[in-house]
């Protein structure tokens, strides 16, 4: 008689547990081909349990193809190789336990949004005359490039603060601009080769090389990407961000932009992806115009994010196609959802055609050149030998400390004192070809009133007082 310990108490069901141990025991053997389990009715009495529990478990096992039921004989243990069977391994209680975000004295990393900061009020009054003014249209799927109201609000934007003349039809919305990522790989083709700045924000390779397609990194000079080593890497499809270069906070001069524009019109299929990602966030002279206002043959594929400048919850970002590209993306990618909310998209639309938009963009400008400053005059009285370099690149720039510590000890030690550093090395592909300690300064998630202590405790380090 098949003789198992059922735990009543457990969260799984007692079937679910008969099921289990019998299958365990056909898997491994204990049961063999051809044998005859006990009945229902003289298992269940054995296991004190009820027949229907056995019963359940049976049916589980035949379904599955563990035995099988013969009329009038009973139950029988089919033929199971092990190899090509094996026992369902339940994932361990490490396993299903989430991830936990570390909590830091001072996060150089992470550009975060203050509460403070993101327009509530006007925000939740927005999404109540949402609901009144379209509760049909919040009912009915918007179109694969993103409901018509926001492209349209999109457009009279970029016209009037970007310089940018465009259709809403060439605007295509995001969930983010990774989703965005994904679906040109889709139009231009996977078996294009792409390229991306080396240093560079890592995730934008990361999700190329996570869609199978070739890529290539392309170092920089002092005028951002190498359009000689772009030419001699073979790539069809290069992706920068040439306002704001992140983490260099290079800008590239207009001479480099009209050699990357020559680049992309010397062979039919490559194609420029302008990464614009905070552009907005310019304290000195006007926007620099983009790339895509200066290609007149159709080769740049603009892109930029609402994530920057409003919330990095706000998952809603967006491209803009040259018209040469419009037909195609609507025959091959034209049945793609469009996968951001109506909701949100409608409440984004009201946002940007009543104001709010511009109005909170020029507070956030205002408070973020007062935060940088203040996190500027905090690293210059609290790390006297560092030197301040690109304090005008958008929501970082950069410091170079005064330590012949590794890159990865710096780290190692402020890590153990609850500081969390990015360093430009962590941007490079191989970081033997990064300056040394050169942190990159995130400042809009820093909390100012830790600054002093975190900037007494990272000079501890560089002068060799921390005793780690």
């Amino acid at each position: 008689m098949l003789t198992y310990t059922l735990d009543r108490a457990a969260p799984v069901s007692l079937y679910e547990q008969l099921y289990r141990c019998i299958k365990a025991d056909v898997i491994r053997g204990a049961l063999t081909e051809g044998e005859k389990l006990p009945s229902k009715r003289a298992l269940a009495g054995h296991l004190e349990i009820s027949v229907v529990t056995v019963e359940n478990a049976y049916d589980q096992l035949a379904a599955e193809g563990y035995i099988r039921s013969e009329e009038k004989r009973g139950y029988f243990v089919c033929p199971v190789e092990g190899a090509a069977r094996p026992a369902a391994v339940a994932p361990s209680p490490t396993e299903l336990r989430e991830p936990e975000q570390r909590r830091w004295f001072l996060d150089f990393v992470t550009n975060a949004t203050a509460a403070e900061y993101f327009p509530f009020d006007t925000w939740a009054r927005l999404m109540r005359r949402t609901i009144l003014e379209k509760s049909t249209d919040l009912l009915r799927s918007t179109p694969s490039t993103g409901a018509l109201e926001l492209r349209q609000a999109i457009a009279a934007w970029l016209r009037a603060f970007r310089g940018l003349s465009v259709s809403p039809s060439q605007i295509i919305l995001g969930a983010g601009t990774e989703s965005l990522y994904s679906l040109l790989i889709r139009l231009l083709g996977r078996g294009k080769c792409y390229a991306v700045e080396d240093p560079g924000y890592g995730k934008i390779a990361q999700i190329y090389d996570s869609d199978g397609v070739a890529v290539r990194r392309i170092g920089l000079d002092g005028a951002g990407l190498s359009v000689e080593a772009l030419r001699r890497s073979g790539a069809d499809v290069v992706h920068i961000s040439p306002s704001h270069h992140y983490p260099t906070g290079i800008v590239m001069p207009v001479g480099r932009r009209q050699e990357l524009l020559r680049w992309a019109g010397e062979r039919e299929g490559r194609y420029v992806l302008e990464d614009d990602y905070d552009s907005e966030f310019r304290f000195v002279g006007r926007p620099i115009p983009t790339l895509f206002s200066a290609d007149e043959q159709g080769r740049v594929i603009y892109l930029n994010t609402f994530s920057k400048t409003i919330a990095p919850s706000i998952r809603v970002s967006y491209m803009i196609l040259p018209p040469r590209l419009l037909g195609e993306y609507r025959r091959r990618l034209g049945f793609y959802a469009c996968p951001v909310s109506s909701f949100e998209q409608y409440t984004l639309a009201a946002f940007l055609a009543q104001g709010h938009y511009e109005h909170h963009l020029n507070r956030m400008k205002t408070r973020y050149h007062q935060k940088r400053d203040t996190v500027i005059a905090a690293i210059r009285a609290g790390l006297p030998r560092s030197e301040i370099m690109e304090q005008d690149a958008g929501l970082h720039f950069l410091v170079r400390l005064d330590t012949a510590l590794p890159d990865d000890e710096l780290q190692r030690r402020a890590a153990a004192k609850g500081l969390r550093l990015a360093l430009l090395s962590d941007y490079h592909s191989d970081p033997r070809q990064a300056p040394p300690h050169v942190l990159v300064v995130n400042y809009s998630g820093i909390q100012t009133e830790r600054l002093a202590e975190g900037l007494r405790r990272l000079n501890d380090i560089l002068e060799g007082n921390d005793h780690v």
